[in-house]
């Protein structure tokens, strides 16, 4: 199964957090490093990897790479 990287950012409106739309990165290295430059930027953001079986098109539990600042309860646990 490949292996496919994501970063997302969260925006804090109010009580609740808006989330950016997950940007798929080509490593972790990648992954981290995006999360890294758009963290000043956002209440919080985490880079994650996941495993995807493409024909089922089903996705394993994500790994955290990186996390930074405050996230939605569940996020990156």
């Amino acid at each position: 199964m490949p292996t496919l990287f994501f970063v997302q950012g969260f925006r804090q409106k109010g009580r609740k957090f808006e989330p950016d739309q997950p940007q798929q990165a080509k490593t972790a290295e990648a992954a981290i490093a995006s999360a890294e430059r758009i963290a000043p930027a956002r209440t919080g953001v985490w880079a994650y990897s996941a495993n995807v079986d493409v024909e089922a098109d089903t996705y394993d539990e994500p790994q955290v790479l990186f996390k930074a600042g405050t996230l939605p309860p569940g996020v990156a646990d």
